[in-house]
């Protein structure tokens, strides 16, 4: 059975756009990938809010740094087939990071670590998948407004993540997935999925998974 890591913030922890509890287990995006895979790999959901590709928060009570924890959980969970990165939209925040161009950047430091770390003890890298988050709709949320430095910067900067992201993983020859293409924030707070678009990612992956790992 293949083991993959799945890697990111809120919307792979499961967070409700309404304020509510965290998903239910069979909504969130890692496990509905699972599922779909029919048995031949498991999923590890790393999913934390707030965090961040390669950048520090220091607003924030847990080290939102993704570039900081990775090693340690690159060591808990391996041996790893596959590691699939959906960072970034956290920070588009202008105190953290700012544009997608930053976010992109960052993710591909994931993606240098990720092979540095295994080069670095003599092991196997995993394959790579890197995710361009969702885009930013439209809200009223005056917290996550405030949070990421108004509507206008949000929406122009989330629209940007894919091309930014392709260009990397093209230079880096990583496989590459747009969540956009399959799902969509939710306009209560602007960034967060319901749980029909969180699964949507899931299911979008399933084929690309497959061919990646040759399941």
């Amino acid at each position: 059975m293949k083991t993959i890591l799945a890697y990111g913030d809120s919307l792979t922890h499961g967070t409700d756009p309404g304020g509510g509890p965290r998903y239910a287990y069979e909504d969130r995006w890692p496990t509905t990938l699972e599922m779909g895979l029919d048995g031949k790999a498991r999923v590890i959901a790393e999913g934390l809010g707030g965090r961040a590709t390669a950048y520090d928060d220091r607003t924030a009570a847990a080290d939102r740094n993704g570039a900081r924890i990775l090693p340690t959980l690159l060591d808990s969970h391996k041996p790893l087939d596959l590691v699939i990165i959906m960072l970034g939209t956290n920070d588009l925040k202008p105190f953290v990071a700012g544009t997608a161009a930053f976010a992109a950047r960052g993710a591909r430091r994931l993606i240098e670590m990720t092979r540095g770390h295994f080069a670095a003890i003599g092991e196997a890298a995993p394959q790579i998948i890197l995710v361009s988050p969702p885009h930013v709709v439209p809200t009223t949320n005056e917290n996550m407004l405030s949070n990421f430095g108004g509507l206008e910067h949000l929406l122009r900067e989330s629209q940007d993540f894919a091309r930014h992201y392709r260009r990397h993983a093209e230079e880096t020859g990583v496989a590459f997935f747009d969540a956009a293409t399959v799902a969509k924030a939710d306009p209560r707070d602007g960034v967060h999925l319901d749980a029909t678009n969180t699964r949507a990612i899931g299911e979008g992956l399933v084929p690309l998974v497959k061919q990646v790992l040759g399941l």
